[in-house]
């Protein structure tokens, strides 16, 4: 048995037409819900790339495992999927994005050598990469890990300095100038490469080539990661002109919002990305792209799930769909994928298991709140292994898998930190403090913001979430219940993983180590509680 992860970059949950979107229409995906069980309420452990990447990959939250910001290293040490897959003579790979930055002061420190296996492995988040690729600008962003991609475009006619830059994310507009993918005006045009040659394309290749490689005697999970639909929104023809403003969703947007108290919430919609995305015209523009991105990506999953179905994967394998967050796209007066709004912090999630256990629950829409990181305990269960509840901080799947259940989860958890945002600056709070955290119980969300207010939204009453209640004295019982889970959860072992659960309680069982007497006044008590002095006493 195999897994095939396939994960989108920035992938609303609401852009799919499994999940209800009428302006799209995404029929592959659509049916692989068909086949599997999609979950409506899952959500990230952090609205961000890295972070909410690292807690998919280790299974932890991100106050668990420290990599709170993109390019924040997660430290050596940290356990891995990887790490825990190959104790199960698991093959885990990567092919496509991971966004992980290696701990490199952390090597040096224990004399790992990054080129060694070990080092390797730590290097790429435990991953044994097939291919690897973040995008890659070396201009402005050394670290991308592009080189394959840029060695294929070579091999098909695509030269220069940087094929990435120079034709993916170039077009040409009809007056014959190049226009780069950076800026937003430049979505409607068409990227140079063409659709066959596309990163999306590329890397469902990639991904069919390693599944094709792999021995039928070693299970294997393979992570395909794409880069889209995330920015920049540049997309090859005909995906660049599908759609148009007139197909665009209603912007969930109010002027009250503008004219909130909150301090932090006006320096977010001061910053320019926001101010960006709130103006019609760019929305407009980009929105449609955006789609065209979306569009692209499920063409191509249509591409994979037909070779599964061909070389009879589908009947050995899981396949499991989602997002690492979504996109504001104008939403509350945002761009980008910051804070804890449902348009970047849920994502959509779809699990199929070629099990005959999972056969009652084929088509099926769990209500569960679900976290980025029940993917992992899921995929260990899977493979026989024990979930490790001392080091795995979410809960595996399975049992929803096969046979629905209620009350698998009282509430989600996701974590925040802006300290390398401008907005910090702007409302005057030290980095140390710059921290948001999300509790949301399936109808309340609840946004702690460290030094000032905090937030509250009511999602039975106000699915749009347009109306802050925090300040509201009839929700104040609902502020303090909320308040008291994060409480709750904050104060449990996060970080207590060199012990599991089975141990501590043998240790509890047999009291003190051998050799070890405390609290005895004489031999009699000694005696009577069925212990015998050492030899030497």
């Amino acid at each position: 048995m195999n897994v095939l992860w396939i994960m989108a970059d920035q992938l609303r949950w609401d852009y799919l037409s499994c999940y209800g979107a009428k302006h799209i229409e995404t029929p592959n995906i659509d049916k692989l819900a068909a086949k599997g069980v999609r979950f409506n309420k899952a959500y990230v452990q952090s609205p961000i790339c890295g972070p909410s990447r690292m807690s998919f990959y280790t299974g932890r939250y991100v106050r668990s495992h420290g990599s709170t910001w993109n390019g924040f290293p997660l430290r050596v040490g940290e356990p891995t999927l990887g790490d825990h897959l190959r104790n199960l003579n698991v093959k885990c790979s990567l092919v496509g994005k991971t966004h992980m930055t290696p701990d490199a002061d952390g090597m040096k420190r224990l004399g790992i050598e990054p080129d060694s296996t070990i080092g390797a492995l730590v290097s790429e988040c435990g991953f044994d990469v097939f291919v690897r690729d973040d995008g890659t600008n070396p201009t402005s962003y050394p670290n991308r890990h592009g080189e394959d991609y840029d060695q294929y475009l070579r091999e098909h006619g695509m030269d220069g300095d940087n094929p990435w830059e120079e034709w993916a994310n170039t077009a040409i507009d009809p007056g014959g100038k190049a226009r780069s993918g950076w800026l937003l005006e430049s979505a409607p045009y068409a990227a140079k490469v063409p659709k066959e040659h596309s990163e999306t394309a590329w890397l469902t290749t990639r991904g069919i080539q390693y599944i094709e490689a792999q021995s039928k005697d070693e299970p294997w999970l393979c992570h395909l990661s794409y880069i889209k639909p995330h920015w920049p929104y540049l997309v090859p023809a005909p995906y660049n002109d599908m759609y148009s403003a007139k197909d665009l969703p209603p912007v969930n947007r109010t002027d009250a919002e503008l004219h909130t108290d909150h301090p932090l919430m006006q320096a977010w919609m001061d910053m320019r990305v926001s101010k960006s995305f709130s103006r019609d015209e760019v929305r407009d523009i980009v929105a449609p792209v955006y789609m065209g991105l979306i569009k692209e990506l499920d063409d191509q999953l249509g591409r994979l799930f037909d070779f599964l179905e061909q070389s009879g994967h589908m009947q050995d394998t899981m396949i499991v769909f989602c997002s690492d967050h979504g996109d504001n796209m104008g939403d509350h007066w945002m761009g980008e994928k910051d804070l804890f709004y449902d348009s970047s912090a849920r994502v959509p999630l779809i699990v199929y298991d070629p099990c005959t256990e999972a056969d009652t629950t084929r088509g099926t829409v769990s209500e569960e709140l679900i976290e980025g990181i029940d993917l992992a305990p899921t995929f260990i269960e899977y493979f026989g292994g024990d979930t490790m509840p001392h080091i795995l901080e979410g809960q595996s799947l399975q049992p929803l898998l096969h046979n629905p259940r209620v009350g698998f989860r009282p509430y989600c958890i996701s974590e925040y930190d802006y300290s390398t945002r401008e907005a910090r600056k702007v409302v005057g709070v030290d980095q140390s403090d710059a921290r948001l955290a999300m509790v949301f119980d399936g109808r309340f969300k609840y946004i702690h913001v460290e030094t000032m207010r905090p937030m509250l939204f009511d999602l039975q009453s106000d699915p749009d979430e347009i109306n802050d209640l925090a300040t509201d004295p009839y929700y104040a019982d609902q502020l303090s219940r909320l308040s008291q889970l994060l409480f709750e959860w904050s104060r449990k072992h996060h970080n207590r993983i060199t012990r599991s659960a089975e141990v501590v309680e043998q240790m509890t069982n047999n009291k003190e180590p051998p050799g070890i007497l405390i609290g005895f006044y004489n031999e009699a008590e000694l005696n009577a509680a069925n212990r015998s002095l050492p030899e030497h006493l």
